[in-house]
């Protein structure tokens, strides 16, 4: 007995020792990952390892820890915590605040349901949400916003990021899948150095990968189409509308030179530097940005680009005169408030592309741009300008809007009249020379044209649009102070006597100008084949035959031979005509000296708009008849041209029309040559009868 109970001890004795060993196992590896996860991502402990390739250099690659919500199976996932002992446990994925400590049985049910059940695999590690406030968020917040900004993210196992949501973690994963980029090598700092000569370079400890775009180098972070987690952003989709602004530079450079322009929101800077790339000594670029992170890269870029960077004191001086390397051009880098530059300085051409509205900067961008000068603005707010967010339009905009088919031109004119009252409160006009809504963006640009008069008659073109609600017919209201006492009269439909109710709303106030300018537009083509811009060339085109609302027009082009005819948009187009170069000079206005130079400018601008184009257009398929086949769409341009109206596509509407018709004439058209879906079958029939008759 006695043997049994010393037995009995010594087995006893060596559980508890393993027990003890276990717990300070699990304290030790809860320790550690709490020391992880309180330690700031820039402090995370890496291991430098440094690698020599084939050709002998050497690159630095730094790898981390692998963070603790990357697991493999589940159980690793329930090892992180002792669930087989007792007392209340805290999970290691969550903070204290939004999870307490509970049982272990409540506990590995929590693991279960929310952690592990919407994890993302890759390469067989599992990336499980986590809560813990690592987040990465802007420096430029308040720790107060920052603080209710942490939300449950994913940590990418190969470049350790964090991404909110599982969608974007999966195509996050794709992108690197895409790049040849499959391997782990950290994944618990996004603060992680890798240099390689071939494709990216490295700047502040963070990986760039360098993009061209019209020969100009640009560094992109890894984050940069995200907004939300960097200051650098950068969007591929946006190249048209740097094209159309490029070109827009590039005609005005042809009157003023030198030519002082801003790029007020430079981010990486390839605008500006594209600017100085290609133009020369012809512009004097000003790229600014308020960030600090951004002034950097944008230095770096000229840096990639040979571009010598003036006024810079910190940063990098390209000297070397006789060095193959030297400086092709210059430019200055600003970091400054938009509105602060644009207030202390004069320009000849402004470009705001704020990263939503751009509302708040254009009093001070018409407060000191110079006569005669131009002012581009890009707005992103797709979602207060295409009638989705009502309450941000009005504030923003200060526009009553409703959802409709012309959505995009609607956007458009509202920009337009954002403007054309900021404009107006500087004693100063707008022409309008340009305006695209495309999907991602609505562009505008406009020339200032100095003095009160100028801008009565542009505060003149501000007025209420009246829209049917049930047939989409508009007509904007006429000038005037006197309450009308039936606006209904002002449309050309019937429904408001045919059907019980309002019928139709009131929507503006909306500029009631054109929108576009031909002659610039001309030269804008012109810009757009010297510096083989093929990508926009259509679009301009289309804009040219929208604005002069036609279906067949001529661009000649000076300096090129005529080579052949082009199609496009369904039309025959001329592009390569020789022409003399004098009358394409005489399109726009000029920099003069004298008053009676500038009365001339404004008689030609007068000149240019004298024939405006009809303001909105149809949808052919939204209007089309049911159990009708409506004719193809040019088809049914050159039947509205035949019946005598003026008709041309727009860029607004793949399928819409640009007339001067009403939409009962509109649709008297369509329904004349739309012929019924089963007229084929019968007459086939009938051919089949006599056939047989016949034989």
């Amino acid at each position: 007995m006695a043997e049994l109970r010393e037995e009995d001890a010594e087995q006893l004795h060596q559980e508890d020792a393993n027990i003890k060993d276990t717990e300070r196992d699990t304290n030790k590896m809860l320790a550690d990952s709490e020391a992880c996860e309180q330690m700031p991502i820039h402090e995370a402990s890496t291991n430098p390892v440094k690698m020599e390739d084939k050709n002998g250099q050497t690159s630095s690659t730094v790898i981390s820890e692998r963070h603790v919500s990357i697991q493999t199976t589940l159980e690793g996932l329930e090892g992180l915590v002792d669930l087989n002992g007792a007392g209340r446990k805290s999970c290691p994925l969550c903070p204290e605040e939004k999870f307490k400590a509970c049982y272990s049985h409540k506990l590995r049910r929590h693991l279960q349901n929310l952690h592990w059940k919407v994890y993302v695999e890759f390469e067989g590690q599992r990336m499980c949400i986590c809560h813990l406030p690592c987040r990465q968020l802007k420096s430029s917040l308040g720790s107060d916003q920052a603080q209710g900004r942490l939300v449950a993210h994913y940590h990418c196992v190969v470049c350790s990021v964090t991404i909110a949501r599982k969608t974007d973690m999966i195509s996050h994963l794709k992108r690197h899948i895409n790049k040849g980029e499959t391997e782990a090598s950290y994944s618990g700092s996004s603060d992680v150095p890798f240099e390689d000569p071939a494709s990216s370079s490295v700047l502040g400890g963070q990986a760039y990968e360098i993009m061209k775009e019209l020969g100009t180098n640009v560094q992109l972070l890894p984050n940069h189409t995200t907004p939300q987690k960097t200051d650098t952003y950068f969007s591929r989709k946006m190249k048209t509308n740097r094209q159309l602004v490029f070109c827009s530079l590039a005609v005005l450079a042809e009157d003023r030179n030198p030519l002082e322009c801003l790029d007020a929101f430079g981010a990486t800077g390839i605008m500006g530097l594209q600017w100085a790339k290609h133009l020369r000594n012809s512009v004097k670029v000003t790229i600014n940005d308020i960030n600090e992170a951004c002034v950097k890269m944008i230095k770096e870029n000229c840096h990639l680009n040979h571009i010598r960077v003036e006024g810079n004191r910190t940063g990098r001086q390209l000297d070397g005169a006789g060095d193959a390397d030297s400086p092709i051009a210059s430019v200055e880098v600003v970091k400054m408030d938009a509105n602060v530059i644009m207030h202390l300085r004069p320009f000849d051409y402004i470009h705001l592309d704020p990263f939503g509205t751009a509302v708040n900067y254009l009093d001070a961008a018409f407060r000191n741009v110079r006569n005669l000068g131009i002012v581009s603005v890009t707005s992103t707010d797709a979602g207060s300008l295409y009638s989705k967010s009502l309450n941000v339009t009005l504030r923003h905009y200060g526009c009553q809007i409703v959802r409709t088919e012309y959505y995009r031109e609607l956007a458009a004119r509202m920009v337009l009249a954002s403007v054309a009252r900021a404009a107006a409160r500087c004693n100063k006009g707008v022409e309008v020379l340009l305006a695209v809504a495309l999907e991602h963006f609505v562009l505008v640009v406009v020339r200032v044209l100095r003095g009160p008069t100028q801008a009565d008659e542009s505060a003149k073109k501000l007025r209420q649009l009246l829209h049917c609600q049930w047939c989409e017919e508009r007509v904007f209201l006429k000038p005037g102070s006197m309450v009308e006492e039936n606006l209904y009269r002002q449309l050309p439909c019937q429904c408001h006597g045919s059907m019980p109710g309002k019928t139709a709303v009131e929507i503006g106030p909306l500029w009631a100008g054109p929108l576009f300018n031909t002659g610039f537009l001309r030269r804008m083509l012109v810009a757009a084949v010297q510096h083989n811009m093929e990508d926009i060339q259509p679009l301009v085109k289309t804009l040219i035959c929208e604005a002069d609302c036609t279906t067949l027009k001529p661009f000649p082009v000076p300096g090129y031979s005529a080579l052949s005819n082009q199609v496009e948009c369904g039309v025959v187009i001329k592009t390569l005509q020789k022409v003399e170069e004098a009358d394409t000079s005489d399109q726009s206005g000029k920099r003069k000296t004298t008053g009676e130079e500038s009365g001339n400018v404004l008689k030609k601008i007068k000149a240019d708009t004298s024939l405006e184009h009809p303001a909105f257009y149809y949808s052919i398929h939204r209007h089309s008849i049911r159990g009708m086949n409506m004719p193809k769409l040019n088809k049914f341009l050159q039947y509205l041209t035949e019946a005598g109206f003026r008709v041309s596509r727009t860029h607004f509407d793949p399928t819409g029309a640009r007339t001067d018709a009403t939409l009962a004439q509109f649709k008297e058209v369509l329904t004349k040559y739309s012929v019924p879906t089963y007229s084929s079958a019968p007459q086939s029939s009938a051919a089949g009868s006599d056939r047989r008759q016949t034989l």
